[in-house]
């Protein structure tokens, strides 16, 4: 009883401690919004003026791309482009559309190591894919070339699905896919440079394939482009036997208006 007594006194003392540590860091470091910067009530989050400029991407959209409809043409429809052109991955569901305050979020965690930026982030994608991520098996991310990853030391869509695993309490695989081959950026390659830049490029480990046989699972990147790197990542994963493959992505860049 005294034992308890003292722990619970303890357990207390600590958590009093920690809330004025992190009330003397605020009064130091007052929170401000994660574009703009100016004051916020909370870390990590965006101010009003900020958050009514970030494109969402919401339903009407497209069952299988994710693209979003001018108007409701009725449940389950699907855009022409995935019905010309159906994808390797069985959907795709992303936060907002890459411009102004989406795209700066992405490229502060991609190029300035904000990693502080991917519990926030992380959070949106687990709302975005809420029914996807319940009905997985587990987490997936699109892995960097292990040279890259020694230059940039950390793999961005790394940090997002450790995140999402974590807020969602399903169990990130970071070892089940792996960049066997190094490709260039896909930055300024056109779709078809892109498709073949990394056609062949991701493999699931020999010894890892219990990971993926026969699971349903949500594949992170950052950005949606062309499709073409998590195309490639997807069919090394069906290859080894998923089941099922949601791609996740914070933004995802359109080719024409909407």
């Amino acid at each position: 009883m005294l034992a308890h007594l003292v722990q619970k006194s303890l357990s207390v003392s600590l958590d009093r401690s920690g809330t004025m540590l992190r009330g003397l860091f605020h009064l130091v470091y007052p929170p401000t919004c994660a574009h703009c910067h100016v004051q916020t009530l909370t870390q990590n989050a965006l101010c009003s003026d900020c958050w009514s400029t970030l494109r969402l991407i919401e339903r009407p959209f497209c069952e299988v791309l994710g693209l979003p409809f001018a108007h409701d043409p009725g449940e389950g429809m699907l855009s022409p482009e995935a019905i010309a052109h159906p994808p390797v991955f069985d959907r795709l569901r992303s936060v907002a559309l890459h411009e102004g305050v989406a795209r700066h979020l992405v490229h502060g965690l991609k190029y300035r190591d904000r990693t502080d930026l991917a519990p926030m982030m992380a959070a949106w994608m687990v709302r975005a894919a809420s029914a996807e991520i319940a009905a997985a098996d587990g987490i997936v991310a699109v892995p960097l070339h292990r040279m890259r990853m020694f230059r940039r030391m950390f793999n961005q869509s790394a940090e997002l699905a450790r995140h999402v695993g974590r807020q969602a309490g399903k169990p990130f695989f970071a070892e089940a896919l792996v960049r066997r081959k190094r490709t260039q950026q896909q930055v300024g390659l056109t779709a078809n440079q892109r498709a073949l830049n990394v056609r062949g490029a991701f493999l699931v480990p020999e010894g890892r394939e219990e990971l993926v046989f026969g699971r349903r699972l949500v594949l992170i990147d950052d950005v949606y482009t062309t499709g073409a790197t998590v195309g490639a990542a997807t069919a090394a994963l069906k290859k080894a036997g998923a089941a099922d493959v949601t791609v996740l992505t914070f933004a995802r860049a359109l080719s024409g208006p909407i």
